[in-house]
């Protein structure tokens, strides 16, 4: 790889970890009281998903560890915002779906955050955004089959 294309890279990746610095640090300020920026993303997967999905099928999506997953799906059972089951075909297995306190919870979250992400692509320019997605998509998507 040529140097050009090296310090293309290490730009791109540089801004993309400082977006995604900036974006946490936004989204998680106006969340609703008690929750994470972990809770909001697994409530947001159930509900968008809206069927149930084990702990390991969920820190496979966030790739993450299966324990780092079973803390934050403890931690929504807690605030009431899943049910956690056991699985009837494997009793090893459990099953979490998310709650109708947990869709409200998701629902108030995605009003609070909508403006704010709303107002980044307003001072962007829509159009630059719909040319940005399918980059990054592609991105993401390369990245993923590095896993």
């Amino acid at each position: 790889m040529s140097e050009t294309t090296n310090n293309l890279a290490v730009s791109l990746f540089s801004e993309i970890l400082v977006v995604d610095q900036l974006a946490r640090a936004s989204v998680a300020r106006v969340l609703p009281k008690g929750m994470e920026l972990s809770h909001f993303s697994v409530l947001n997967q159930l509900g968008h998903a809206g069927m149930e999905r084990t702990p390991a099928q969920l820190a496979k999506t966030f790739h993450l560890t299966r324990g780092a997953m079973t803390n934050t799906v403890n931690k929504l059972e807690r605030a009431g915002w899943v049910h956690i089951r056991p699985d009837w075909d494997d009793a090893r297995r459990k099953m979490v779906s998310i709650s109708p306190a947990g869709q409200a919870a998701r629902d108030a979250a995605l009003a609070a955050i909508a403006p704010v992400i709303a107002e980044v692509v307003k001072e962007v320019g829509a159009d630059k955004v719909r040319i940005a997605l399918p980059v990054l998509r592609e991105l993401r998507l390369k990245l993923s089959e590095l896993e």
